[in-house]
């Protein structure tokens, strides 16, 4: 109700937008259809066409308690967390994160159902509309934040925990060709700074922050912050988890710590330039 009713004031400041408006959210009547209907018309191309893939997202969405469960979950992460979407409406037709996310959910459901084309199908749709590839089969969870979402990339046996943020250009890579699993695990609550890149089999353990633009090749403890190329922990996370607070910089103590035991006897001074 609270998404009609915005949308409807939407509509009467610019009516140039009431018919996209009436289209994508008013004439439907629940959240998953309206879903269904901006996604399909984002995705469709000659060959997948919106009507099909409408009916195909609308089964889905409609039949899974869990999906059901996690779009509006997801929902929520936007509003909370990304300052620039100040309405629910904003996520739903504008924000191409939560439509990539949102995309990925479906292909994850068909991967899981059997339908591994189709599934692979949408994820090379949602590559090319979005910037945005997810394997079919990761395993993501709820609460998520995908904050700009623009190269994101998720390997097939990557694991991504509730309540984790994630910025543009996060790569969840494998470390070569090796089959099996092979990518990492990011544990909840965790925020992953932009253009992180984290290879391999490993651990990103709850609540840890990685800083934007590190190389992570080992495991990061919980509740801690690693930065760098490759990545070092450097300090400690404050009680309540980085994906929440969306603070990406570390407190002072944590580089005076640091560089109070840095082996080569670097200032402080030096040691901010050369991290920061």
């Amino acid at each position: 109700m609270m998404l009609k009713s915005d949308c409807l004031v939407k509509a009467e400041k610019e009516p140039i937008l009431s018919s996209f408006l009436y289209a994508s959210v008013l004439s439907h009547d629940c959240l998953e259809r309206a879903l269904s209907f901006v996604l399909a018309n984002r995705l469709e191309d000659p060959t997948l066409l919106a009507t099909q893939l409408i009916d195909i997202f609308n089964d889905v969405m409609m039949n899974d308690v869990d999906i059901r469960r996690s779009i509006r979950l997801d929902a929520q992460a936007f509003k909370g967390r990304d300052p620039s979407c100040a309405q629910y409406s904003w996520a739903l037709l504008y924000l191409k994160g939560y439509h990539s996310l949102q995309s990925y959910r479906i292909a994850h459901v068909l991967w899981n159902q059997g339908r591994k084309v189709l599934a692979l199908a949408l994820q090379s749709r949602i590559s090319e509309v979005f910037a945005v590839d997810i394997h079919p089969a990761a395993k993501i969870g709820e609460g998520i934040l995908l904050d700009h979402g623009t190269g994101l990339v998720i390997g097939e046996t990557a694991v991504v925990g509730n309540w984790v943020s994630l910025m543009q250009g996060v790569t969840l890579g494998g470390t070569g060709k090796e089959h099996g699993d092979r990518h990492p695990k990011i544990g909840q609550g965790a925020l992953l700074g932009a253009g992180a890149t984290i290879l391999g089999n490993i651990t990103v353990g709850e609540g840890a922050m990685i800083a934007a633009g590190s190389l992570v090749l080992k495991h990061v403890p919980p509740h801690s912050m690693a930065v760098g190329n490759p990545a070092k922990v450097v300090g400690y996370t404050e009680k309540e988890d980085p994906s929440l607070t969306m603070k990406h910089d570390a407190r002072r103590d944590y580089f005076e710590h640091v560089a109070s035991s840095f082996p080569d006897g670097r200032s402080n001074g030096e040691f901010y330039r050369y991290y920061l």
